[in-house]
């Protein structure tokens, strides 16, 4: 078993240096439509000026770098598997001016912290991909000071995720793909309501709650969305990979039309859901 969790953790590690080029393109885009999910987690957190915080799983930054501006004396350290994901942080921490933070590439299942060293943790968009989920939770948890707070965002169903189902719907039509293991790393890995509630439970937490929260994907045109979604979501990549060129340009258009037909102004605010999760120490 721990090496088929090592070998998921490294090819994880693998996917998302890959992707690096595409999130630091796409980032504009990608942090508008994923920030009503960082803004809940921030709520629920509730930063203080003094509080050391860890951003786990941040891809290129957020939701800590925004923390990171509203402390004044405390700091964040931002963490994620790929290197070339926390470059892009840096960058952008540079960018914003913001200085009160490190970065650390490392693996959740085994955090380089003290226990009881972070006053709250956050983590967007990162359960689904973690290898052990309850014993990320558990890690989480013992860096976490007595009385800390924690707070997570999943996916939500698919039914309300039209923003990667349009293109995956395509994408299974067409090719007979073989359905992954069950329980390994995906978007909906962790969308059945209460899931990540139960995950907190044993690992401990209390006073846990979970709320929804919905975005809209302003890709603006459909040649946007698919030029995004194509170097962004890496299920979608890997399924077009399976294809040949004609198949590709059938996937394409079948994409294309669903998208019109949804948003006939040719407005492209692709829906989705999450649920954000809040749980104690």
């Amino acid at each position: 078993m721990e090496q088929q969790l090592e070998q998921i953790r490294e090819q994880q590690k693998e996917t998302w240096n890959k992707f690096s080029a595409g999130w630091k393109k796409w980032d504009d885009i990608t942090m508008d439509w994923l920030k009503p999910m960082g803004d809940e987690i921030i709520r629920l957190l509730h930063p203080k000026n003094n509080d050391i915080v860890l951003d786990v799983a941040a891809g290129t930054g957020e939701p800590g770098l925004t923390i990171a501006s509203m402390l004044n004396g405390g700091k964040v350290i931002i963490t994620d598997l790929a290197e070339d994901m926390l470059a892009i942080a840096r960058e952008n921490a540079s960018q914003r001016g913001i200085k009160n933070i490190e970065t650390l590439a490392c693996d959740v299942c085994k955090l380089p912290f003290a226990d009881n060293t972070f006053d709250a943790i956050s983590c967007r968009f990162g359960f689904m991909f973690f290898p052990d989920m309850l014993l990320a939770a558990k890690e989480m948890v013992r860096v976490l000071k007595p009385g800390g707070r924690i707070a997570t965002s999943v996916w939500n169903v698919p039914e309300k995720n039209f923003w990667v189902t349009v293109t995956l719907g395509a994408i299974n039509r067409n090719l007979e793909l073989p359905a992954p293991p069950q329980g390994s790393p995906g978007i909906f890995r962790c969308a059945k309501d209460g899931f990540i509630s139960d995950l907190f439970l044993q690992a401990g937490l209390k006073n846990i709650s979970q709320v929804e929260i919905a975005g809209k994907l302003n890709s603006k045109t459909v040649d946007v969305y698919w030029n995004m979604i194509t170097e962004v979501a890496a299920p979608v990549v890997a399924g077009l990979s399976k294809a040949d060129d004609a198949m590709k340009a059938k996937i394409k258009e079948e994409v294309y039309q669903a998208l019109n037909q949804k948003y006939p102004d040719g407005n492209i605010f692709v829906d989705s859901s999450a649920l954000v999760i809040y749980g104690e120490k």
